[in-house]
């Protein structure tokens, strides 16, 4: 059974009848949800950042900071080459996730308040 066969008996339920334009007056509305939802792109590519356990729990000793930590605070904390930290910490902030400040030969992290959003989210979730 085609998904416009599906779709009409749907309408059919739940007008107690329909003809062509209903379903087509349904598509419209449909067409027009999926476009204010958009593609999510922004989303996927944060998730995708996030779902790194570096990444991840760079976020998070960050978020749980009192502040901003320098790299080589960060460094000691992880089992990762230096090279690896940097670019995980260059990916987070890519993405949004954290901003860092440039003081001489030192650089500072800390996340942002949409980092602080999404793993509120998560927590919640738990």
């Amino acid at each position: 059974m085609g998904e416009s066969e599906r779709l009409r008996r749907k309408v059919d339920a739940d007008l107690g009848g329909c003809c062509d334009a209903d379903v087509e007056d349904r598509l419209d509305e449909l067409d027009a949800l999926a476009e204010t939802a958009g593609d999510g792109e922004d989303q996927r590519k944060t998730f995708a950042v996030l779902g790194d356990a570096t990444r991840h729990r760079l976020v998070r000793v960050l978020d749980a900071a009192d502040g901003r930590l320098c790299v080589c605070e960060l460094e000691p904390l992880f089992s990762v080459s230096s090279s690896a930290l940097s670019h995980a910490l260059a990916d987070l902030r890519k993405a949004g996730l954290v901003t860092r400040e440039k003081e001489g030969n030192w650089r500072y992290y800390e996340t942002t308040e949409r980092a602080e959003r999404l793993l509120t989210a998560a927590e919640a979730g738990e």
